[in-house]
């Protein structure tokens, strides 16, 4: 947490977060040229900033291009916020929302989280319907094996479809699926109006992807990118506000033996 602080202490890294709450996913000329800093100065602030977990990174391409990261101002939300009702703290309770509504003109959503866990555990976390079942209400039945068709269990609505597949299985490293489909039944589960239903069921099928890479310090590293949007994507928004729950949730689950109430 001390990382943190520090990294919001100086007002040009604040500059940086502005602009990437307001634009996501920008390459280092796009950062300069948006804030008229010197290239060397953006470079120094983001490495504070990515090494605080604030900003995360992904290659596209020839491309690095620089995300927003809400998950260590959850950590100390869920820390301090949840504990003390002062004014003092409306600031970062403020910056946690801030964060976690980052405009998707890129519709992308990349987490970051730290996990006090093995890759093994976290595996079975993410594909053991007696795990996923607990902290996100959601079971799986597929054979784990690119190309394997997925029967989502969400919220007791069952949802298949033969687009609805496991892209990529590399147990205890990287696991990819296809998202689910909509349908009328889920809508009514919560309380979508048929036009809303038939917005989500008009986009097309988007894929979020789990990479889980440990840290040496009893603990994983998990990346959760979200992707295959369209421009505008109403499942983007719903994904962007659903996602830092359920790995939150997770990370309970792991951590403590009880999951958070998503």
């Amino acid at each position: 947490m001390d990382e943190v602080f520090r990294a919001l202490a100086d007002p040009s890294r604040r500059r940086l977060l502005d602009s990437l709450h307001a634009r996501s996913g920008q390459t280092l000329r796009e950062l300069c040229a948006g804030l008229d800093m010197a290239r060397q100065s953006v470079s120094k602030h983001l490495a504070v900033l990515e090494a605080a977990g604030l900003v995360v990174t992904m290659r596209r391409g020839r491309e690095k291009l620089h995300y927003l990261n809400a998950a260590p101002v959850n950590a100390i939300a869920d820390r301090w916020i949840s504990k003390y009702h002062r004014d003092r703290v409306r600031v970062l309770a403020e910056l946690k929302t801030t964060l976690e509504e980052v405009p998707m003109d890129k519709p992308h959503f990349v987490y970051v989280t730290y996990i006090r866990t093995t890759p093994e555990r976290l595996w079975q976390a993410l594909t053991d319907p007696a795990f996923t079942k607990r902290y996100w209400d959601t079971a799986f039945t597929t054979e784990w094996t690119p190309g394997a068709t997925m029967t989502w269990h969400h919220h007791d609505i069952v949802l298949t479809d033969p687009e609805q597949v496991v892209v990529e299985a590399d147990p205890f490293r990287r696991l990819a699926y296809t998202w689910h489909n909509f349908t009328p039944e889920l809508g009514e589960r919560f309380g979508w109006d048929a036009d809303f239903v038939a917005t989500l069921m008009a986009e097309p099928r988007s894929t979020v992807t789990f990479e889980i890479e440990p840290t040496g310090h009893d603990s994983v590293k998990l990346t959760v990118v979200h992707d295959g949007f369209a421009p505008g994507s109403t499942v983007a928004e719903l994904v962007r506000g659903g996602w830092p729950s359920v790995i939150a949730s997770l990370k309970s689950l792991l951590e403590t033996g009880e999951p958070l109430l998503v």
